[in-house]
């Protein structure tokens, strides 16, 4: 059996995506989410999770989505080394998930928006011809 490295994620975009390109041209795309957990005590805890798309998947993200907004990641965890400029004795480790895709997601205010009703408002349906049965459809 081969290892498994996958990741499932979903919250809310802490900042605005970040579009760059490499020094080969390719489109990369930062960004941080703001995810929630419980710990120990049952009580819900933030994690801030930093999260790399590419190509097409990087300009789907920078063109559709901006801080607040919640997003579902699936992709894989993976794990770097820099050193610092300023100390370069000093290395930096980062893990980050790269996103393979990336899902929209229900957002609160959407929601609401979706739930809201119009007031009532008169409308003539004398003109309307009451349809009994399918075989009555001209289609």
């Amino acid at each position: 059996m081969s290892d498994l490295n996958k990741v499932v994620l979903s919250g809310r975009l802490t900042a605005d995506p970040e579009l760059r390109q490499t020094s080969d041209g390719t489109t990369v795309c930062a960004f941080t989410i703001a995810c929630n957990r419980l710990d120990k005590n049952k009580e819900s805890v933030a994690e801030f999770i930093n999260i790399v798309t590419w190509k097409h998947t990087a300009e789907f993200v920078a063109r559709n989505f901006c801080k607040g907004k919640m997003i579902i990641i699936e992709g894989s965890l993976r794990k770097r080394k820099y050193q610092d400029k300023k100390y370069p004795e000093v290395s930096h480790y980062v893990t980050e998930v790269f996103a393979n895709e990336v899902h929209f997601a229900g957002d609160k205010k959407e929601t609401d928006a979706a739930n809201v009703t119009e007031p009532d408002v008169d409308v003539d349906l004398s003109d309307f011809e009451e349809v009994i049965g399918d075989s009555d459809l001209p289609f």
